[in-house]
């Protein structure tokens, strides 16, 4: 069963969110140098690269990741081709997909031919009309190739707030420049951090039987 690895590469080249803790890593101990073993760190925000919101990141009273559900992040995903010239994803565009029987969605704009070294704030996001028609739908999971469901400019998370009071979980940062719209298996499990708002995820797909 082919599997698409649908998660960016976490580097020093990644590019993060402006002002987020860019991505840093360091040796404890190396081989080389007559360590017995190699042991490494890293220094990263929660929200780098593909990566998982919790509720907590944009309400104080939220589930923080480590206590999510995680029936959210594991089983079936439609992957939607989104055309690259649509700026705002809207209730009207939305309306005119296939939804029968789907439970989770991904959406693949142009965010996904940008090169994980570069950002840019001229992303698809969604409508907060498009938020609601998404949230309507008691979906489980929203996924998007941007860094963001929401504009960039946005200093609200309308959208966030929107899915989050119907239950529906956010995944951001997917990579589906090689992935054909269609149905899949989803798995993008979060770390168990105790009182965070996020976390990076290796985010895969696995041809629906």
């Amino acid at each position: 069963m082919p599997i698409y690895d649908i998660s960016q590469t976490l580097s020093e080249a990644i590019a993060v969110w402006p002002g987020d803790q860019k991505f840093r890593y360091r040796w404890s101990a190396r081989i080389r140098n007559g360590d017995s073993c190699n042991v490494s760190s890293v220094t990263l925000s929660a929200h780098t690269g593909t990566h998982l919101d919790a509720p907590y990141h944009f309400d104080d009273s939220g589930l923080d990741i480590g206590s999510v559900s995680l029936r959210h992040y594991i089983g079936p995903a439609r992957v939607f081709a989104v055309p690259p010239e649509l700026n705002a994803i809207s209730a009207a565009y939305l309306e005119g997909l296939d939804w029968s029987g789907v439970e989770r969605v991904l959406l693949r704009t142009r965010a996904s031919d940008v090169g994980e070294n570069r950002f840019d704030r001229d992303f698809a996001c969604l409508a907060e009309d498009g938020a609601e028609f998404l949230a309507r739908r008691a979906l489980l999971l929203v996924g998007t190739d941007a860094p963001s469901v929401e504009a960039f400019a946005s200093k609200t998370l309308s959208c966030h707030k929107i899915l989050n009071a119907h239950g529906v979980a956010i995944l951001e940062g997917v990579r589906l420049a090689e992935v054909p719209p269609g149905d899949y298996e989803l798995i993008c499990l979060p770390l168990k951090l105790s009182g965070l708002d996020g976390s990076p995820v290796r985010a895969i797909l696995r041809r629906a039987d």
